[in-house]
């Protein structure tokens, strides 16, 4: 059994043995710029703590758990276009450094290579790894579209926000440990509970990125507090206050995200102090909770040795417990 930091070591010195730079420099120098930047690499931990967890050889899902964080930072390059975002890890977003072009292209490169990666599988396992990731890409496309419909659609509810979470988010997540399990080659049924956790797992981890996109530290995020009251994203946070506030709250909520000459500070800091009024803080630590305690009990199911668990079991509670 390998530890947590044995593994993120792995990880981290794969990624520094890639060479992602090659000409024409102005398509890979922001691939190369993206991938330096590290960030949490969750997603490919994830997949060799789960081989591990099953008994297989983690060298040999290093490649494909590159190709999942490679997939995982191409999304992130259109996400940030598409939300105008300046600020990805506490530094310039691709598209604001260089321009749209650029990231969508360099994106485009991205999903490319996420491919050669995810490829480099065994050969008698490929094609049920290729459809685990050719689902996942596919959801983690309709999640960014019920995102953006969301956008311009008036009503939307909690379940139909979690729903798409589910597919943005928590699916990669699920994705990750799933194809650990695969390359191992654990009994279908257990790897399937482990998609299921990872479901779980992805929800709560959505929900604390919301949460600290309005109750976060800037300097300790690494991303602009506040972006989603600016850009007047319908995260669970904006739902449940809409469902909760009435009277004078639910009137000022509604000018507040109806009146675009509002300065966005000013907006900011008024939306979060009704947010606190209406204790959106603590319903939304409360539906984290819920999503982290369901995901264990499933996790505490599988069928593996209880001192093999402490890894995965210790990193999911650090990602629902960050505060970046």
């Amino acid at each position: 059994m390998y530890s947590l930091d044995f593994i993120q070591q792995r990880i981290s010195s794969a990624f520094a043995d890639a060479r992602f730079l090659h000409e024409p420099i102005k398509l890979y120098e922001p691939i190369s710029y993206t991938l330096d930047q590290g960030g949490k690499r969750i997603r490919p931990v994830l997949v060799l703590l789960a081989c591990d967890l099953f008994g297989g050889d983690i060298e040999k899902a290093v490649f494909p758990a590159m190709g999942l964080e490679i997939f995982h930072n191409f999304t992130l390059l259109h996400d940030d276009i598409m939300d105008n975002a300046p600020l990805r890890r506490g530094q310039e977003t691709v598209h604001k450094k260089w321009n749209d072009n650029t990231a969508i292209l360099s994106g485009d490169t991205m999903f490319v290579l996420a491919y050669e990666y995810v490829a480099k599988t065994d050969a008698a396992l490929l094609p049920e790894v290729l459809r685990l990731f050719n689902d996942t890409a596919r959801k983690v496309c309709e999640g960014q579209q019920y995102d953006m419909n969301f956008e311009t659609q008036e009503k939307v509810t909690i379940e139909q926000y979690k729903m798409m979470i589910r597919l943005k988010t928590a699916v990669l997540i699920a994705c990750s440990l799933k194809l650990g399990a695969i390359i191992a080659r654990a009994e279908p049924a257990e790897a399937n509970k482990l998609y299921d956790f990872g479901i779980e797992l992805g929800l709560a981890f959505q929900l604390q990125d919301d949460y600290l996109d309005t109750f976060g530290d800037v300097a300790i995020f690494g991303k602009e507090i506040g972006g989603d009251i600016i850009t007047h994203k319908k995260t669970f946070l904006f739902l449940k206050a809409f469902e909760v506030a009435r009277g004078d709250d639910l009137a000022h909520l509604t000018y507040l995200f109806n009146t675009p000459e509002i300065p966005p500070a000013e907006k900011t800091n008024k939306v979060i102090r009704i947010y606190q009024k209406l204790r959106i803080d603590e319903y939304t630590r409360q539906e984290i909770e819920m999503h982290f305690q369901n995901a264990s009990q499933i996790f505490n199911s599988l069928n593996v040795k209880e001192e093999l668990r402490k890894e995965i079991h210790g990193l999911a509670g650090g990602m629902v417990g960050r505060k970046k």
